[in-house]
């Protein structure tokens, strides 16, 4: 277990993304994998209020109305650690403070809980004073609907921001940041952000972990993409260099027996800062070659080897 950030959560080093859930698994098969996730010693899901409206036929919320549902069926909800985010549901889009206080009641409702252990501005709102939003994140946190906040997908400038204001006027400060990360995407989080979140001890859960299935292996040609939920997302990493990277991946998971998605998540748990990389399911049996990432010590080699290649990628 690993404790994210300056806060009191310990959690197992691999986050399962609920992004999933109501899109490509249905609730059946979601509840199912949850249920392994937690056999397996996970603890930390994520997912949030506009999961997944970016579907056919969907309109947001349709991940926390399957956890919920869960949580209602099973009784375990303190067996789980749940980190959920505002600000793009389309009912609820942005920060401004009677958003965030509506959004967080409508996804507690979903959720069938009366707390939120992680809950993440998901996107920054330049419209709205910074200051708005720290004060709205901090109300949910006095109120007892928020155990601890997390920001996602802030630049390294507006993440200190949000920092020095939290500091200065004694509100809350947040736990956790969540950086779009991975072998093929480094630029994002590296330097900057990095340097962000150790300086000030939060706790970094990589999303895209997985570079949308394209560290997987499963994508090598155009032709493997086609008919895939996420083979657009995939399909932009398709170069000669990404291909390279994938190789290493397959050649070091060949020498280890151990699957190719278990070897990108545990290069991720090397870099400085990160806590637990997340990463999805749509099928039980793509679960434990994610849950078997904390258990794989790579080598200095073997980390040096898929560090060079993905520099390579350059982004």
């Amino acid at each position: 277990m690993t404790r994210i950030g300056h806060s009191d959560l310990d959690v197992f080093p691999l986050a399962l993304g609920a992004n999933t859930f109501g899109w490509t698994a249905d609730e059946a098969a979601s509840h199912d994998i949850i249920d392994a996730f937690l056999g397996a010693g996970g603890s930390l899901i994520d997912t949030a209020d506009s999961y997944s409206a970016f579907a056919p036929g969907n309109s947001g919320g349709e991940s926390e109305t399957v956890i919920g549902n869960w949580f209602a069926r099973t009784g375990r909800r303190d067996d789980v650690v749940l980190a959920t985010k505002v600000s793009r549901h389309p009912d609820f889009l942005g920060l401004a403070a009677s958003t965030v206080a509506a959004a967080a009641d409508a996804s507690l409702k979903r959720l069938q809980s009366d707390h939120i252990d992680l809950y993440y501005a998901h996107f920054d709102d330049e419209d709205t004073p910074l200051e708005e939003t720290v004060i709205a994140f901090d109300a949910l946190v006095k109120a007892g609907k928020v155990r601890h906040v997390g920001i996602s997908n802030y630049s390294p400038e507006r993440a200190q921001a949000w920092l020095d204001i939290a500091e200065r006027e004694g509100f809350d400060k947040p736990v956790a940041l969540q950086p779009h990360y991975n072998l093929v995407h480094r630029q994002s989080y590296e330097p900057a952000l990095q340097e962000f979140a150790t300086t000030n001890h939060l706790g970094v859960f990589p999303y895209f972990a997985l570079a949308s299935g394209f560290l997987t292996g499963k994508y090598r040609t155009k032709d493997d993409l086609a008919g895939s939920a996420r083979g657009k997302m995939a399909g932009g990493y398709l170069s000669d260099a990404g291909l390279a990277v994938v190789d290493a991946l397959a050649e070091i998971a060949d020498a280890r027996d151990t699957a190719i998605p278990t070897v990108a998540l545990a290069w991720l748990l090397t870099r400085p800062g990160i806590v637990a990389p997340i990463a999805s399911a749509s099928r039980i049996g793509q679960l434990a070659s994610l849950t078997d990432a904390p258990g794989l010590s790579l080598t200095d080699d073997e980390v040096a080897r898929l560090t060079s290649a993905s520099d390579a990628v350059g982004e």
